[in-house]
């Protein structure tokens, strides 16, 4: 389908072609041509394919191929619990893709289904997905915009693009008798945005994908990328995919030659690839990542996709909104500077329309921050008003740039007035103090200024009060002469303050190697006076980029420059996706926070996906991460839960790997040397329970490690080179000490079923140690890895002592003094884990 937008001419020509709106027959012509007013989704894949490509991962392939061996050796419990595993596994990938679809959805259900239109010379109501480029739209308080529209003509236009934006506060609107491309965003009404009051009309300029909805619509359907850990253990399984194939070649090869016998041989083979992969992997994975989820959200931060979690552990960029996530999302009085200050309480508090009801502020963000102002000095609003009664308002508006109330104060009649500083003072003939009224001077003038300057300097709204009272002849109608000869009280600063817990979580961010930026439609100034106030970095000077800045750098210039950039204001939707990208070709993991529908593109975009609780629903659909609270000190604790989380994972991936290279050599081992292997296929799945089991899944719950927040972010693979040479040397301990107690045996004359146990009840008793090894620096405070270390134990003495379990894996009862023997050899483990971490300091 082609769509098309309309240029500032063409606007112009069909204006004057068509001011009582285009012909019935003209608009079917067009709908015909440029097609509906609608957004469209991508063909995408059905239910049945989403689940069936969740089973193309080579891990799970190959999990697939152990469950159909350990079948084959007539263990069908194993078979039938490793298929489980994958199958959840395989439904969790498919419920977190087709959630995904739906903010595709959620952002079609928002779109308009009527407009009024001018067509053929009278008012229609039409579908809105009929409307084409150069219909006449009319707009009315309360009415959802259609379709992207340049303004013709505005009566106190004011539209909220909080949906889109994310900004609370409406914006007005003006029709421009010149009209340009170049011409900002004033006489523009943006689909899926509600008008908030006033009225209008406005000419279609931009229909279905062409308009900044479409666009974001465009954008969100974009493919996810993988996150890290996806790639991490993509790669890992991968790995041990190889390693599994080229180690049971050799084995079964080695077997076949020295004569024995193929089945024997093939099931040794099979054995071994039982040992060689970790089918456990996936549920421990999945299980310590929900288990993170749960620790989250009692902290406010709601994870929608499971591998997210992980990925904060590797962010090492935050970019966030300001509004409501650095700040209170409250106006709040900072600086004042009073000549009279109970006048200024007191038009504080009458020349008001805010209201507090319950505890809630309703009205203007400015006008109740003043009231909570007024309120909190003893001038309470409700009972002034009861005291004195309001007899007039003169309404705020863009041209006049003030309000003003007439309220009966006692036996007289005062007005009072609060607006723009410098409009009050050029009607302001006199000056207020605490005792007297005079005359306003020059110098009084520039004083004012300076403090006004000042004040607008550290970023503040800053509104001016005056006030005269009336003499007994004067008339309220004529609400020229009212505003006149007035007499000046002061000025007032307000500002949506920061949070005090951001300030702490921003300073606990850099210490973790962090870097904050902030991202906000706000004033460059405002952004940089918020930035400075909660330290977003020691240095007095900050890198900030306005939206109009950033088209200006080319993507190289961007790229040299976006490592030093910590602040930008007024920001368009795709120039966030732009950061994203950017910061992400620098090597970052960025998270991004947003909340409205604009946001939705650059939240899919980033490694972490952040949705404020009290955002659209596109954002929440497509982000990985919510935030009920709103507030950035959620986003560093769930980092700090992220970086817990990722060391977990590696300490589990640590343990079953040792145990996976300790089998492999082992079996390999005594393949090589001509010895019976030690261990029968029942054993080696026997040893992949205790190794995929309890054990190994309380590791993924142990305690964070002291300092885990004041160490940079984690940028090294899922088994870093350190954990690498624990896990061989591990493998290696294991191997030796198995090998030597069997070899042992043998050669004492014990009988194979004797020497095997022995072999067998060592190398567990191996693994049962080394979940030591891998814990975390917090001690014994992990007491679901006590339970499951003495839980294994009691299962591998029931399966040595209990006659019933003897029949199954071939074993016998051993002896006090067999029990001393094994035990002092499997704690050979923490010696060689002792050694390896001194000679690795």
């Amino acid at each position: 389908m082609k769509w098309k937008k309309l240029s500032a001419d063409e606007t112009l020509k069909t204006l004057n072609s068509s001011i009582n709106g285009l012909s019935s027959s003209e608009a079917q012509k067009r709908l015909s041509e440029h097609g509906k007013n609608e957004l469209v989704e991508e063909k995408k894949a059905g239910p049945l394919r989403i689940f069936l490509e969740q089973f193309k991962e080579i891990l799970i392939l190959i999990l697939i191929i152990a469950a159909i061996a350990a079948y084959y050796v007539g263990d069908t419990i194993d078979a039938v619990v490793i298929l489980v595993v994958v199958v959840i596994n395989a439904v969790v990938g498919f419920i977190q893709e087709y959630r995904a679809e739906k903010a595709m959805e959620k952002l079609k259900g928002l779109i308009s289904t009527e407009a009024v239109v001018l067509r053929d010379g009278q008012e229609q109501t039409v579908p809105a997905g009929e409307l084409t480029l150069g219909d006449i739209v009319l707009l009315e308080e309360g009415d959802n915009v259609p379709a992207d529209l340049r303004i013709i003509e505005s009566y106190d236009l004011l539209i909220d693009e909080s949906a889109m934006t994310g900004e609370s506060l409406p914006v007005e609107k003006h029709a421009q008798t010149i009209l340009s491309d170049d011409h900002g965003t004033e006489n523009m009404a943006f689909m899926e945005t509600d008008v908030a009051s006033g009225r209008g009309k406005g000419v279609v300029v931009k229909i279905g994908m062409d308009t900044e909805i479409g666009k974001i619509a465009e954008m969100i359907q974009e493919e996810e990328e993988q996150t890290p850990l996806q790639q991490k253990i993509g790669t890992l399984g991968k790995t041990l995919g190889l390693l599994a194939v080229i180690v049971c070649s050799v084995v079964f090869v080695l077997e076949y030659l020295q004569g024995v016998p193929l089945v024997d041989t093939f099931m040794t083979a099979v054995s071994l690839a039982v040992a060689a992969v970790p089918e456990g992997l996936p549920a421990i994975l999945t299980l310590t990542l929900a288990l993170g989820m749960q620790r989250m959200a009692k902290s406010n931060a709601i994870v929608r996709k499971l591998l997210a979690v992980e990925t904060l552990g590797s962010c090492n960029v935050i970019c966030t909104d300001k509004t409501g996530t650095l700040t209170l999302n409250q106006m709040t009085v900072r600086d004042a500077r009073a000549k009279d200050q109970k006048m200024v309480y007191t038009i504080a508090a009458l020349c008001n329309n805010a209201t507090q009801s319950e505890g809630k502020l309703l009205g203007d963000p400015t006008d109740a921050s003043l009231l909570v102002y007024a309120d909190e000095n003893g001038y309470n609003r409700k009972e002034l008003e009861e005291k004195n009664p309001r007899l007039l308002e003169i309404p705020l508006d863009s041209t006049r740039k003030r309000m003003t109330t007439v309220n009966q104060i006692g036996h007289d009649r005062y007005v009072l007035i609060k607006g723009a500083p410098e409009v009050l003072l050029q009607k302001c003939s006199q000056i207020s103090g605490d005792d007297e009224v005079c005359s306003l001077k020059v110098e009084d003038t520039e004083n004012t200024m300076k403090d006004l300057q000042e004040m607008t300097g550290n970023a503040l709204r800053v509104l001016g009060f005056a006030y005269r009272k009336l003499g007994p002849e004067e008339d309220l109608e004529d609400k020229e002469s009212l505003e006149k000869d007035l007499i000046f009280a002061g000025l007032v600063g307000m500002m949506d303050p920061p949070r005090e817990e951001a300030k702490q979580a921003i300073a606990q961010a850099k210490k973790a190697g962090i870097r904050v930026v902030m991202i906000t439609g706000d004033h460059k100034d405002t952004a940089v006076a918020i930035a400075r106030e909660i330290e977003i970095t020691d240095d007095e000077e900050i890198v900030a980029l306005t939206g109009s800045d950033l088209d200006q750098l080319s993507d190289q210039e961007f790229e040299n420059m976006v490592d030093d950039v910590l602040v930008y204001a007024r920001v368009f939707p795709e120039q966030k996706v732009r950061i994203v990208e950017t910061l992400k070709k620098k090597g970052n993991v960025a998270s991004m926070t947003g909340d409205g529908v604009n946001d939705a593109p650059a939240l899919k975009k980033a490694a972490i996906g952040v949705a404020m609780g009290s955002g659209t629903d596109v954002a929440k659909e497509s982000a990985d991460m919510l935030l009920q609270d709103d507030n950035f000190a959620t986003i560093v604790q769930a980092v700090r839960e992220g970086r817990t989380i990722f060391d977990n994972i590696r300490r589990f991936v640590r343990f079953q790997l040792s145990t996976n290279i300790g089998a492999i050599l082992t079996i390999t081992s005594s393949s090589i040397i001509g010895l019976p292997v030690p261990f029968n296929p029942i054993q080696v799945l026997w040893i992949n329970i205790i190794m995929d089991g309890p054990p190994a899944q309380s590791l993924g719950v142990e305690p964070p490690e002291k300092g885990v927040m004041e160490r940079p972010p984690l940028k090294e693979e899922i088994i870093p080179r350190k954990n690498l040479i624990k896990i061989v040397s591990a493998g290696v301990v294991m191997t030796v000490g198995t090998l030597a107690l069997y070899m042992y045996m043998l050669s004492t004359g014990t009988e194979l079923n004797r020497a095997m146990t022995m072999a067998f009840t060592v190398f567990v008793m191996y693994q049962i140690f080394n979940v030591f090894n891998c814990r975390s620096d917090g001690g014994f405070s992990n007491k679901v890895l006590l339970i499951a270390v003495g839980s294994s134990l009691l299962l591998q003495i029931a399966v040595i002592y209990l006659p019933f379990l003897q029949g199954i894996f071939r074993t016998t009862a051993l002896g006090i003094f067999d029990w001393v023997v094994i035990l002092l050899i499997a704690a050979t483990i923490f010696v060689s884990d002792w050694v390896v971490n001194k000679a690795l300091k």
